[in-house]
């Protein structure tokens, strides 16, 4: 068995035997639900996808589409208009609180349903069927395959969606949508709708994860930026009013969704989901939760972790009869850029080398930050013209 494969298994067997919390109940085809079903699937930079337990099952995909309908309402109109229709403040309640600004009836964020009806109504326009194709389509993007919509659930949602309905009509008052309610909220309830599996789940966490480019098709789904702002809204308002604890104890941007689905990320290492239908009070996975809490404890994947390699970048000095070649591998972010000047500011001043051209060559890192290699162009432009950049 592949070790990754093996690691997962091991963290399932762990938590398999925990049998607290129970399915959502107020749609009969949620309730319905094979509570022992259990899935877990990682994804890489590469694309290399590793899944255990019932990773072919599908399941809706709830609230878990939030973050992504988010990023396709900033990738079509872009941060300001969007946060002017949405907070991203964390509430500290439930998922479906009345949670509107004072004065300005703004959602306080787009992770509650209040604040994602109103991001729906952003991200797509037109007649029900057409925001149903956008928003579907948006979500497949994010999965690298085609998705549909579950329409039992559908009918679900939508013959007991009376609060939703409320909170767009509150929404509509404050002119925080347009447009007519029912069609805004009734695509809401069709996002929510939409069919994965466990291994859909971490393929659209490492689109996020890996900057917006999808790690299975290489498509560039949305901008840098954008995957940065969303993940930074899921790191404090993704998991409702347990989000705190969650930064704490896991540590990682994440987003919950009432069928048992739990999506993770960690940024430019992995997308993660996993799938378990109990819930707990806050209406998250209680075994996704251990499962992402042993990833951040045992296998260091915690945002806040000591990441060396970030202020270290691979160099490597090579003298040769014309001169000396330094290599630059990995990463060179903003603080590595130091570490590369001070090994330049050494060899310029001939402790490591004798006579003889520097040549700093940049072509093998596989990402470089503007400011770092902004820092490092002054520092060659200051020195001698026995250093020059290759890049």
């Amino acid at each position: 068995m592949d070790p990754i494969e093996r690691m997962l298994d091991a963290v399932l067997a762990d938590v398999r035997p925990d049998h607290s919390g129970a399915v959502a109940d107020y749609i009969p085809a949620l309730a319905a639900a094979e509570p022992e079903r259990l899935a877990f699937a990682v994804v890489g930079p590469r694309g290399r996808v590793t899944s255990v337990g019932d990773d072919e099952v599908e399941f809706t995909i709830q609230s878990v589409s939030k973050p992504f309908v988010l990023a396709h309402a900033l990738e079509r109109l872009g941060r300001d208009e969007v946060f002017r229709h949405v907070g991203v403040e964390p509430s500290g309640e439930p998922f479906n609180a009345i949670s509107l600004e004072l004065g300005t009836g703004r959602p306080a964020n787009p992770m509650v349903n209040a604040g994602a009806i109103a991001t729906s109504a952003l991200a797509a326009s037109g007649s029900l069927e057409e925001r149903s194709r956008t928003l579907t389509d948006a979500l497949s993007r994010f999965a690298g395959r085609s998705l549909s919509v579950d329409e039992e659930v559908y009918r679900g949602e939508s013959e007991t969606g009376h609060r939703n309905r409320a909170l767009a009509h509150l929404l509509r008052s404050h002119a925080m949508i347009d447009g007519d309610v029912t069609t805004a909220v009734e695509a809401y309830f069709r996002q929510c709708s939409v069919r994965v599996t466990v291994v859909d789940l971490a393929v659209m966490a490492g689109t996020l994860a890996f900057g917006g480019r999808n790690p299975l098709t290489g498509e560039r789904v949305v901008r840098e930026d954008v995957a940065r702002d969303v993940v930074s809204v899921m790191a404090s308002c993704g998991m409702y009013d347990y989000s705190g604890e969650w930064l704490l104890r896991v540590g990682m941007p994440a987003k919950s969704g009432v069928s048992g689905d739990l999506l993770a990320i960690a940024p430019s290492q992995f997308g993660i989901a996993t799938f378990s239908p109990r819930l707990d009070r806050h209406g998250n996975s209680v075994r996704g939760i251990r499962i992402l809490e042993r990833l951040a404890g045992e296998f260091g994947m915690h945002a806040f972790e000591p990441h060396e390699a970030i202020a270290a970048p691979g160099i490597r000095v090579e003298h040769t009869a014309e001169g000396t070649l330094v290599h630059l591998g990995g990463e060179l972010a903003f603080s590595g850029a130091e570490r590369v000047i001070g090994v330049l500011r050494d060899l310029a001043a001939g402790k490591a080398t004798g006579d003889g051209v520097i040549l700093v060559d940049a072509r093998e890192l596989g990402r470089a930050h503007p400011a770092a290699l902004e820092v490092l162009r002054t520092e060659l432009a200051d020195a001698t013209g026995a250093v020059r950049l290759l890049a």
